[in-house]
């Protein structure tokens, strides 16, 4: 019998009507998806330029889909091997390959699987050898059967007809037991006891952390949870990973289970159907069977469930308050002078030119005292003034709100803006091989630095360069699944900086490899070109670039804009295959590209749907016409100065009742952290966020967001600050 799955354009066409109907969209729109995926199109070039072809879905739509037909592609890959399996075995009857064609879940097919998989010796298996399986064959048989109809048989009188001391059974006792072993694991392998009892575990079932013995002083900062019980199905990501920590760094122990009384009854009420002698051997091996086999399977299996649950919202938080720090306003191009701020080793200091050209740099000591001071004080102004200076950009860490105070001493004018610039990670910047390539002649503090200053210039195009993860905006980022967490926040990135767009000519390989359609090979080829060739002067001249073939461009070249060049178009976001119809635009106008461009009022009049065809639709002729009117548009806010509460630069200043402005440094489940300025953030838990019941802190905070928030508590001891963001 042949083993082979369903052909391909059947599966295809089965997951596309799955997919259509749990995410509640029409079946067109996730087969134009799903094709102009399988063609190689990023997830970005198909929410924005191919909106006719999916009915305007958007980004995260489409992810969806991408994600879930290759969850679908998996389930068929296992489908696959399970049937491959079975046929090798002569295992596959034509009612078990329908089974294993129908299921719609991994939990379900392996259900199925179960009792055909190759499997170890078990106490089974051996009571099987024993020639025990007749007698398990009858009692079981005899514990289904109506009470009128069972019959009242002695299980010892059955069994001590399998008393023999050639197969090892001494006893009729002996063989009650083996009987009940084969019983326990038929209960365990039935796939419909399966599926109830994982609905049990799940509607029904608690989590349980305890600490472990003599482990109360080593893990206090899990204390919390050394007597913590909650349902399963309520659990919220964050404890589950928390615990789960807890037990991996072994302070804690963790089980998840329901009611043993509630999950033995449940099996008896599937197998035992009468009060029969047999009937009770039955019900023996039922209890033994959730003990030894179900409750162990479940509780792994619920447990796994758990943490695949808890990933997806710790992942979700991550990706949602990465979106906000790479999506913060930027200062844009100004002359700068950024410091690294530190005590006894000095503050590290360059100025940047408007591009983020390294001028100068050098070191500064204006918190040793004596003659360093006023020498810190000089160099710092005469910097400034030579050239000339537009902002400065200061390092969150350590002496930073004392170097913030020191810089707004000096007298340096009105014009000069003083930014405090979150600086975490910059320090995994300049050690990586990234800030190595770019300034090979000069040390990490000098790079660090560097880095402080263009974050403040332009957020998105600096954090690209680091990992993610080292931003510090995570929650419980190292005990996710990372291939997850990976393919999260590579999405986020790719989604921002082609929102945002890319300028061709200033860009960095780090910044260019997220661009749609690029990655590194050809973002460094793009480089190379550059630097050989010089600046860009039409997108054109992309396809010049060696290995950067058709379908590169058509992803790419609507993110990338060329600023200056005699296509005013190259600089916006309107895709050059849709430069044809802002020609024929211009020309009904009867006026000249370059004039259509920038001017709000330039489509006014015009019938759009004189210009739609088969490929375009006015979805794409409506983003046209408002490109047209702000070409290039930056949909970051426009950046607005910061300041901490003077006076207040350590935990020692802070007071209980004290009202002062924050910054939101990172957004969790269970509230939000925040800068007051004093080099330890805060905590405003949940139920501080608002004056009304808030469900998502993302409601109310993004990172990055300015606040006023009012000191609760302040736990010296522990490092902890208590907020509230409530009135009043």
């Amino acid at each position: 019998m042949s083993s082979a799955p369903e052909t391909t354009t059947t599966q295809i066409a089965a997951h596309i009507q799955t997919i259509a109907g749990e995410l509640s969209v029409g079946r067109g729109q996730v087969q134009a998806t799903a094709l102009l995926i399988a063609e190689g199109a990023t997830v970005p070039f198909i929410s924005r330029y191919r909106k006719e072809a999916t009915g305007s879905l958007d980004e995260v739509a489409i992810m969806a889909i991408r994600d879930r037909l290759e969850q679908l592609a998996e389930l068929d890959k296992r489908r696959a091997a399970i049937l491959k399996s079975l046929d090798e075995r002569d295992l596959l009857t034509p009612e078990l390959k329908a089974k294993v064609l129908a299921a719609t879940a991994l939990s379900t097919l392996e259900d199925i699987y179960l009792p055909f998989r190759p499997k170890r010796r078990t106490r089974a298996t051996i009571a099987r050898e024993k020639g025990l399986a007749p007698l398990a064959e009858h009692l079981f048989a005899q514990a289904q059967l109506r009470p009128a109809e069972a019959a009242g048989e002695d299980p010892m009188q059955l069994a001590a007809a399998y008393v023999s001391p050639e197969k090892e059974v001494a006893t009729a006792d002996e063989a009650l037991s083996g009987a009940r072993d084969i019983i326990a694991e038929l209960i365990s392998e039935d796939q419909v006891c399966r599926a109830a009892m994982r609905q049990l575990f799940i509607d029904q079932g608690t989590i349980q952390s305890k600490m472990l013995k003599g482990k109360e002083t080593e893990g206090a900062k899990f204390r919390d949870y050394f007597a913590w019980e909650e349902p399963v199905r309520t659990a919220p990501g964050h404890r589950v990973l928390a615990m789960r920590r807890g037990e991996k760094e072994k302070f804690l122990s963790l089980k998840v289970a329901p009611s043993e009384e509630t999950a033995v009854m449940m099996i008896e009420r599937q197998f035992v159907h009468n009060p029969s002698p047999c009937a009770r051997e039955v019900a023996l091996a039922a209890a033994g069977s959730y003990r030894r086999l179900l409750s162990l399977a479940m509780e792994t299996e619920i447990r796994l469930e758990m943490k695949k649950h808890a990933d997806e919202e710790a992942i979700g938080v991550f990706a949602e308050n990465l979106r906000e720090l790479l999506l913060a306003a930027p200062l844009g191009r100004k002359r700068m002078l950024a410091l690294d701020p530190g005590f006894r080793t000095g503050c590290k200091l360059v100025v940047l030119d408007a591009q983020g050209k390294l001028l100068h740099h050098d070191t500064i000591y204006p918190h040793t005292g004596g003659a360093r001071v006023p020498e810190a004080a000089s160099l710092v102004k005469n910097l400034v003034r030579k050239h000339k200076v537009e902002a400065i950009a200061i390092g969150n860490g350590t002496a930073g709100r004392e170097t913030e105070t020191f810089v707004r001493s000096l007298d340096l004018g009105t014009d000069v803006a003083v930014v405090m610039v979150n600086e975490a990670g910059a320090s995994i910047y300049s050690a990586s091989a990234a800030a190595r390539d770019e300034f090979p002649d000069h040390d990490l503090t000098v790079r660090g630095s560097v880095s402080i200053g263009r974050r403040l210039m332009d957020p998105l195009a600096e954090l690209v360069k680091l990992d993610p993860k080292s931003i510090g905006v995570g929650q419980y980022q190292h005990d996710v699944d990372q291939r997850a967490l990976k393919r999260s926040l590579d999405d986020t990135v790719g989604s921002c900086v082609n929102a945002v767009g890319v300028d061709l000519n200033t860009a960095s390989k780090e910044l260019l490899t997220y661009v749609s359609g690029l990655g590194p090979q050809l973002a460094g080829n793009v480089i190379t070109y550059r630097n050989e060739n010089g600046a860009f002067t039409n997108r054109n001249q992309l396809k010049k670039v060696p290995r950067l073939g058709p379908k590169a461009y058509e992803q790419a070249a609507g993110f990338l804009r060329v600023h200056g060049g005699k296509n005013p178009l190259d600089a916006s976001a309107v895709h050059p295959e849709s430069y044809a119809i802002v020609k024929a635009m211009a020309k009904d106008r009867g006026c000249a590209v370059k004039e259509m461009v920038g001017n709000e009022q330039a489509a006014a009049g015009l019938r759009l749907d004189d210009y739609v065809s088969e490929t375009v639709g006015l979805p794409t002729l409506r983003d046209i016409v408002a490109e047209l009117g702000k070409p290039g548009r930056d949909p970051r806010e426009k950046f607005e100065l910061f300041s901490f509460a003077d006076g207040v630069e350590k935990m020692e200043d802070l007071r209980e009742g004290m009202t002062l402005p924050g910054i939101v440094t990172n957004v969790t489940n269970f509230g939000a952290f925040i800068d007051v300025g004093v080099h330890q953030d805060g905590l405003a838990h949940i139920s501080q966020l608002a004056d009304r019941f808030v469900r998502d802190p993302n409601e109310v905070v993004k990172v990055g967001q300015k606040v006023r928030a009012r000191v609760l508590e302040v736990d010296h001891e522990r490092k902890r600050i208590s907020l509230t963001l409530k009135e009043g």
